[in-house]
């Protein structure tokens, strides 16, 4: 990671929410290690929801952050493989402002090493929506971590250069210096 030598590190807001028609927060792992990860590191865990698989109830809540001042980062895993109940690409694309198409091509060039070629079954992706950015992952741990590893650790801090999403998120609070 290229780091600015003056660049301060900036907490973040970050909401998790994990889709799973099975799931609990006492077995939900993949939401645990994005939460943890997330503080581990020095952001603020704002909010954490697990949510079935519905693709109007997905929507609602992500839309919710959205709209929340407070809340800059969406992490969201599961939903995302091609069972007939997966449908959090769906439910978030139309939120987004903007795609970044690159997040998940570079999570599916990442992923190829821990699962070959089942990583073409990934719907990874992320965009920003009102100044909110939101991340789509699958709902395996491993893909949670692969993605925290190789892409959000560094995006999610102000100090990587040559540039990350930080400076594209809302401010929080009057003064809020963003790096």
């Amino acid at each position: 990671m290229s780091v600015k030598p003056d660049a301060v590190f900036v907490p973040l807001n970050i909401a998790v929410l994990t889709v799973s028609d099975t799931r609990t927060f006492d077995n939900d792992t993949s939401g645990e290690l994005l939460a943890s990860r997330a503080v581990g590191v020095g952001h603020r865990l704002v909010a954490r929801e697990l949510l079935k698989d519905d693709l109007y109830k997905i929507r609602a809540q992500v839309a919710t952050w959205i709209a929340d001042e407070q809340v800059q980062v969406v992490l969201i895993t599961g939903g995302t493989g091609f069972t007939g109940r997966d449908s959090t690409p769906e439910a978030v694309g139309c939120l987004l402002d903007k795609h970044i198409d690159g997040f998940g091509e570079l999570f599916r060039a990442l992923s190829i090493l821990d699962i070959g070629t089942s990583t073409v079954q990934s719907r990874a992706l992320a965009g920003m929506a009102n100044g909110t950015l939101v991340c789509c992952l699958p709902g395996s741990t491993g893909a949670c971590r692969t993605a925290w590893e190789g892409i959000l650790a560094e995006q999610l801090d102000a100090r990587h250069r040559p540039c990350n999403f930080v400076a594209h998120l809302k401010p929080i609070g009057p003064c809020e210096s963003r790096g």
